[in-house]
C-alpha cells in the first residue's frame, strides 16, 4: 500500500519587512489583505499542528499543491525553501506553485530556482521553468505528476493558466506512464473544474486539461486554490477521473472557510484493479490537535 499525504495553500507567515518599492505593485493589495485578513486566520500553530499530524501519522509521500507563500517577496520564497528543507529529503515532497507563488513578474523564475529539488522529474539535474512541468516522479506503483498554472496576474484577479505546450507534454507523461500500469496522480493548484471558484480565480484552459485527460486517462487529480474541502469527477479515458480539493494548511478556526485539514490517500492493487480511499483529517484546536473524518473509497465519488 503506498500512502499519500496532500495539503495547499500553506501562505507562511508572517510577513518579512517590506519596502515602499516592493509594494509599488499588486502587493499593495496583498498586503493589505494580509494584515485584514490573513494575518489572523492562517497560522503556523495550525500548520504545525497539521504538519506533526502527517509524521504521526505515517505517509510514503507528501504532495504540496501550492501556494507556500503570500506576496512572493525575497524573504518569503527563502523562508519556503527552509521549510521545504524540514519537511524532509525532497524526493519524499513535491510541490506544484500556485498564483501567490508567482504573485508579481519575475517570481516564478526565483522560485523555480529556490525550489528546485522539490518541482523536478526524477534523475532531472537542469533548471526548473516552466517548460520543465510537468515533471514527473515515480514511487513505487504511484506516478506523481506536476502541472504548473501559476502566472502573475493584474491587480484583484488569482487566475490560473494551462496551456497548449504543456497540455502536449502532459499527454505525453500519462501516456507513457499509463502503458507502466502506473496509479498516475496530477497535481495542479487551480481546480480543473468549472464552478469550483469564482471567475476572477478561475483557471483559463479547463476545456485544455479535461480534454487531455479524456484522452489519456488518469487516476486522480489533487488541487487547492479553493480552501475547500472538495470533490468532483471529470471524464478519463477508462471513467470518471477524481478531482480532489483540500483546506487551506493553516486556516485556524473562526474564518467562513472550513478549518485547516490534510488529506490521506492510500493506495493499493494495480491495473484495472486499483484501490484508494481518501481521510481527511482536520484541526481541532484541542489538546489532541486533530481529527479523523470518515474514509471513502474513491471508487464511490466517481459514481457520486
Amino acid at each position: 500500500m503506498f500512502r499519500l499525504a496532500h495539503i495547499s495553500d500553506i501562505h507562511l507567515g508572517p510577513l518579512p519587512d517590506v519596502t515602499y518599492r516592493e509594494l509599488a505593485s499588486k502587493r499593495m493589495i496583498g498586503y493589505v489583505n494580509w494584515q485584514r485578513n490573513r494575518k489572523s486566520l492562517l497560522q503556523d500553530g495550525v500548520l504545525d499542528a497539521i504538519v506533526s499530524d502527517i509524521r504521526h501519522t505515517g505517509v510514503d509521500h507528501l504532495a504540496i499543491t501550492g501556494d507556500l507563500v503570500n506576496l512572493a517577496l525575497d524573504g518569503e520564497v527563502a523562508l519556503a525553501e527552509k521549510w521545504l528543507e524540514t519537511l524532509g529529503p525532497p524526493e519524499d515532497v513535491s510541490v506544484v506553485p500556485g498564483n501567490h507563488d508567482a504573485y508579481v513578474p519575475g517570481a516564478f523564475a526565483r522560485i523555480s530556482k529556490a525550489w528546485a529539488p522539490w518541482m523536478r522529474s526524477d534523475g532531472f539535474q537542469g533548471p526548473v521553468s516552466r517548460e520543465t512541468f510537468p515533471y514527473t516522479r515515480i514511487r513505487g506503483n504511484v506516478a506523481l505528476i506536476g502541472v504548473t498554472s501559476a502566472r502573475a496576474t493584474a491587480p484583484f484577479m488569482a487566475t490560473g493558466f494551462f496551456r497548449p505546450q504543456q497540455a502536449a507534454r502532459l499527454q505525453q507523461a500519462l501516456r507513457l506512464t499509463g502503458e507502466q500500469g502506473l496509479f498516475r496522480v496530477v497535481m495542479i493548484h487551480h481546480p480543473p473544474v468549472r464552478d469550483a471558484v469564482h471567475p476572477h480565480k478561475r483557471l483559463f484552459g479547463i476545456t485544455r486539461f479535461q480534454k487531455v485527460i479524456r484522452r489519456c486517462g488518469a487516476e486522480l487529480v489533487l488541487h487547492g486554490h479553493s480552501h475547500l474541502p472538495s470533490h468532483h469527477t471529470i471524464p478519463g479515458k477508462d471513467g470518471p477521473v477524481p478531482v480532489i480539493g483540500v483546506a487551506a494548511a493553516g486556516q485556524a478556526p473562526g474564518s467562513h472557510h472550513p478549518v485547516a485539514q490534510w488529506n490521506l490517500f492510500e493506495i493499493s492493487g494495480g491495473p484495472g484493479d486499483w484501490s484508494a480511499t481518501l481521510t481527511r483529517r482536520s484541526f481541532t484546536g484541542t489538546a489532541t490537535g486533530t481529527s479523523q473524518g470518515a474514509t471513502t473509497d474513491l471508487r464511490e465519488l466517481e459514481h457520486a
